[in-house]
């Protein structure tokens, strides 16, 4: 069985009965501030692709919002997707999650087109109804009005991609005499859908191309996953993937058990190998790893995951990855 074939970047990071690992940018420690230095990014990024990483993942923060504590990689997520598609060739080039709400979705459907476009076919766009609520006034909209505000965003993205749409809702009214350009590489967007996103399970498994999860145990994941492959079929759909982040400090020695960090673990290659291999058997599809708690050296532990870890899981073969590895090191 396979996934919809949607453009190359769906296709190469989400493979039916398989665990794909990327990276959360921005690649790098900075577990002391909510805002990372990006100097050494584009390097990493670039590294994180011949490495054989599958996908790197982009946030769209648009306010710092202290208790949040996290800026994300600072930059708006659709002009440095750009400038990263410029500097890459193979790697997919996701967004998780682009807040819908909080942004006309003429305006996401042609960056986001533009994107696949110049790249490719390698843009995954991940969207979200938004979770900080302090966001909302600075843009004068309601907080509590996110959830409809999204449908409507989402279904205004879909119709972009046809030829001379009509169409109306409660952003705006198309008649049939003027059209966007440019359209996406395949026949629509990927779009994946963040958790809940104030919507129904059911309206998720109908409109999704793939679903976000949190971060939870195997044995959770699997329940929820078996739910929704459930709920695809009864709107006789294909199974959809499903990804997850995990935030990782990888450890070089064996320790006897790992420790729980922020949404993630504090771990050594052989338990993070078993962690993935249950959530393979779960049902997700990929995990995006973020390194923002990580003590080691970024680069090395690049090297570690392409060397050690990667081999179980990514399309991409042991000996390439151990050249490029020798390479890093020498």
């Amino acid at each position: 069985m396979q996934f919809e074939n949607i453009n190359k970047g769906y296709n190469s990071t989400f493979q039916f009965g398989r665990l794909s690992v990327g990276l959360v940018v921005p690649i790098e420690r900075y577990e002391h501030s909510p805002v990372p230095a990006m100097n050494r990014d584009i390097a990493r990024v670039k590294l994180a692709e011949e490495l054989g990483f599958s996908a790197v993942w982009l946030r769209d923060v648009p306010f710092n919002v202290p208790n949040f504590g996290d800026a994300g990689q600072t930059f708006d997520p659709f002009v440095y997707l750009g400038f990263l598609a410029a500097q890459t060739k193979r790697i997919g080039l996701g967004v998780a999650s682009i807040n819908l709400p909080l942004r006309h979705p003429l305006h996401v459907a042609k960056s986001a087109a533009s994107i696949d476009k110049l790249s490719g076919g390698r843009l995954l766009l991940g969207v979200a109804s938004g979770d900080r609520p302090q966001e909302y006034p600075a843009m004068d909209f309601d907080f509590d009005k996110r959830g409809l505000r999204f449908r409507e965003s989402f279904e205004y993205i879909r119709q972009m991609q046809s030829t001379v749409p009509v169409f109306n809702n409660v952003y705006g009214s198309l008649r049939g005499d003027i059209d966007m350009l440019p359209k996406a590489s395949g026949e629509k967007l990927p779009l994946l859908v963040t958790g809940g996103s104030q919507q129904d399970p059911k309206w998720i498994a109908k409109h999704a191309d793939g679903w976000m999860l949190y971060p939870q145990s195997a044995e959770i994941q699997q329940k929820i996953i078996s739910k929704w492959h459930a709920t695809l079929a009864e709107f006789n759909r294909l199974p959809q993937p499903v990804m997850q982040p995990f935030y990782l400090d990888l450890v070089a020695s064996k320790q006897s058990r790992p420790q729980p960090i922020h949404l993630g673990l504090r771990t050594d290659t052989e338990f993070l190998i078993e962690y993935l291999t249950s959530l393979e058997a779960a049902g997700v599809n990929h995990v995006a790893l973020n390194l923002r708690f990580n003590k080691s050296d970024i680069d090395d532990t690049l090297a570690i995951l392409a060397s050690d870890v990667l081999p179980h899981f990514n399309n991409k073969s042991k000996q390439h990855n151990e050249t490029v590895c020798e390479e890093l090191i020498s």
